[in-house]
């Protein structure tokens, strides 16, 4: 059996449970790659979706699929971070469903619907991507880590419980046909200083991912155009980056691995970040 599983006072005599990791964003892209990660490394997961229920299931069956132990459980749980009750429910559901949680992956965004130079871009687009990509996450934050100091769980995780911010190359890389994008990203890398700040004395650790180039549906349409410029040396390493490759460095922060980095910045871009003459 596997050594973190631990019994809890919440559930029958002898009952073991596996830690818990929601997941936002999780019924595809990075967020299917990090869920199916976490079911690898013997966790269970609450996948979280906001409308493609199906897609959700098929995360669901997947980590199934590749679980370790019979004591993991996975449910598809719907909500839109960037609604505010539905955030609360998001985070009772999680808890009524798995039990407990031990660790938020703030994975979920969107990428603008058009891209447009910023002397043209509209207000719309703008409010859009801040409430999903910024508001909801840092206030989403706020609700999992009210539920940990005024309930007090005990972790199962080693060294506590912990939480990882997705980010993107986008928080520090101008790209003037999704300004807002970039400024969504860049608010909510400040999200993830602010609250490993305030939470390590509380012994939560904060950790932000900055993904690059990643291959998902999301860069589907521009594929070409990185293709070609991954070809001319774009990203050191060669390649575009991977669903896993995010959650390889999920579980890292997850499995207890960093345990002095609290409020780091790993990038997860092949390299792209290295400044090259």
């Amino acid at each position: 059996m596997l050594s973190f599983m631990k019994k809890h006072n919440n559930r029958e005599p002898g009952e073991l449970l596996a830690p818990v990791v929601l997941v936002t964003g999780a019924s595809r892209g990075l967020g299917r790659g990090i869920a199916l990660r976490m079911a690898r490394e013997g966790y269970s997961v609450a996948v979280n979706y906001a409308r493609n229920g199906e897609a959700a299931a098929e995360t669901v069956s997947q980590c199934l699929a590749a679980r370790r132990s019979q004591v993991q459980k996975f449910a598809g749980l719907r909500g839109d971070i960037g609604d505010t009750e539905q955030r609360r429910a998001l985070v009772a559901n999680t808890v009524g469903e798995l039990g407990r949680i031990d660790a938020l992956v703030n994975n979920a965004g969107i990428a603008p619907k058009i891209r447009a130079d910023i002397t043209e871009a509209g207000e719309e687009s703008f409010d859009e991507l801040i409430r999903t990509n910024l508001k909801g996450p840092y206030f989403l934050t706020q609700g999992v880590v009210s539920y940990w100091l005024k309930e007090k769980p005990k972790s199962l995780l080693p060294g506590g419980f912990k939480i990882v911010f997705v980010t993107s190359m986008s928080a520090n890389t101008a790209s003037i046909s999704r300004g807002d994008y970039c400024i969504s990203k860049a608010g909510l890398s400040m999200a993830a200083r602010l609250w490993a700040v305030r939470l390590a004395a509380e012994g939560i650790q904060v950790v932000e991912l900055r993904p690059g180039i990643m291959a998902t549906d999301m860069t589907s349409a521009v594929k070409e155009k990185y293709d070609r410029l991954i070809g001319e040396g774009l990203v050191p390493e060669g390649r575009w980056g991977t669903p896993d490759d995010v959650g390889a460095a999920a579980a890292a922060v997850i499995r207890g691995d960093l345990p002095f980095a609290t409020g780091s910045v790993i990038d997860v871009d092949g390299g792209f970040h290295l400044r090259r003459l």
